[in-house]
C-alpha cells in the first residue's frame, strides 16, 4: 500500500504540477462514505488526490438519502455519486430548501431498475416485458412469499419503492428487502449454480454486468411526476407506476460554502467526471478482486494517471 502511494504521488510530480492549497482552509474536507463499493473507491479516489494536494480528508459514514441534509448544513462537504432514480427526489428537495450546489454530471449513463439473469428468461420467455414478468411470478415464488413471486429489492434505505410499484401494478410479487449490495450479488452467485429463476434490483455501472449477463425489466416508461403525481403513468390513482429512468445521471453535489472555503478543492471536483468503465472497475476492484476501499482507491489512481493528471492542474 505504502509503495503504491508513492507511485501516485511520483506520477503526480512528474505529470502535473503539483497545486498547493494554500489558499484552502485547513478544515478537514468532509467525504461521505454508503453501503456500495463504487461510491466508496470514489470517494478515497478524490479524496486522496485532495490529500496528495495537501488538504485534509475526514471519511463519515452516512445513510445515502440524510446525505443531502447533511451538505446543506455543511456537516459534509460532496457527494460523488448522486443516482437519479435512488437519490434524485432528496437531492431535489435538498436543492430547493438551498444550501447545497450541483456540480456537475460525470460522463457516465445510469439505469437502476427490476433485473434478471438470462437464464431467467429461458424459464419466463416473455421476458423484458413486466406484464411477462408478472404472468410467470410463481416461478419466482419461495417459501418466505407463499405463492407470489419474490422480487429481491436493494437496502430499506435506498428507497426503490419496489413495494409501492408492486401495489401500483396490481404484480403478484412479495417485495424483499435485500440487506445490502453484497446480499444482491450473493443471491445471484448462489442461483447461477442451478440457473434457479431471479428477479433482482440492480443497477449500472457497476460490475455485475460483465460476470452475470442480464436484462433489466421493461415497465411502463419513466415519466416525470411519476414518483409525485398519481396522474402520471398507468395506474391514475397511485404513484411509482413507471419504471425507473433508462438513461439517468449520475451528479456530484457540494456544500454551498465548499468553493469559498476550499476553492482550490472545489475547483478539482468540478473537473472530476468518472466513465461508466471506470467506475465499473473501482465496484471490480472490490467486489471481486476483495481489496479494501482505500487499496482500492491507489491502484486505480496508480493504473489510470491519464484519467486525473488534468484534474490537479
Amino acid at each position: 500500500m505504502k509503495k503504491t502511494q508513492t507511485a501516485i504521488l511520483a506520477a503526480m510530480t512528474a505529470f502535473a504540477p503539483m497545486a498547493v492549497l494554500a489558499e484552502d482552509s485547513n478544515d478537514p474536507i468532509v467525504i461521505p462514505i454508503h453501503n456500495w463499493s463504487s461510491q466508496i473507491v470514489m470517494s478515497n479516489v478524490v479524496g486522496q488526490l485532495l490529500e496528495q494536494q495537501g488538504a485534509y480528508v475526514e471519511y463519515v459514514t452516512t445513510d445515502s438519502q440524510a446525505v443531502y441534509e447533511s451538505i446543506r448544513m455543511g456537516d459534509v462537504t460532496l457527494e460523488m455519486e448522486v443516482w437519479e432514480g435512488a437519490f434524485g427526489a432528496s437531492f431535489r428537495a435538498a436543492m430547493e430548501k438551498g444550501g447545497i450546489v450541483d456540480v456537475g454530471d460525470h460522463n457516465a449513463v445510469t439505469r437502476e431498475d427490476w433485473w434478471y439473469p438470462m437464464w431467467t428468461k429461458e424459464a419466463c420467455p416473455g421476458l423484458p416485458d413486466w406484464e411477462a414478468l408478472n404472468d410467470c411470478a410463481e416461478i419466482f415464488a419461495t417459501p418466505e412469499t407463499g405463492d407470489k413471486g419474490r422480487y429481491l429489492d436493494g437496502p430499506v434505505d435506498w428507497l426503490k419503492h419496489g413495494k409501492e410499484r408492486v401495489e401500483a401494478l396490481g404484480m403478484d410479487f412479495t417485495v424483499i428487502n435485500a440487506g445490502s449490495a453484497a446480499a444482491l450479488w450473493a443471491t445471484i452467485g448462489a442461483a447461477e449454480a442451478d440457473k434457479t429463476p431471479i428477479v433482482v434490483f440492480n443497477w449500472t455501472p457497476n460490475f455485475a454486468e460483465a460476470v452475470w449477463p442480464g436484462e433489466f425489466v421493461e415497465f411502463p416508461e419513466w415519466e416525470d411526476g411519476c414518483d409525485t403525481d398519481p396522474a402520471v403513468g398507468p395506474n391514475p390513482d397511485a404513484l411509482y407506476d413507471c419504471g425507473n429512468p433508462a438513461d439517468g445521471y449520475l451528479k456530484k453535489a457540494a456544500w454551498e460554502g465548499m468553493e469559498e472555503k476550499w476553492p482550490a478543492a472545489y475547483a478539482t471536483l468540478e473537473k472530476v467526471s468518472f466513465t461508466n468503465p471506470q467506475i465499473a472497475e473501482m465496484a471490480k476492484l472490490v467486489d471481486i478482486d476483495e481489496m479494501e476501499p482505500q487499496e482500492a482507491a491507489a491502484v486505480w489512481l496508480e493504473e489510470n494517471p491519464d484519467v486525473w493528471q488534468g484534474w490537479i492542474n
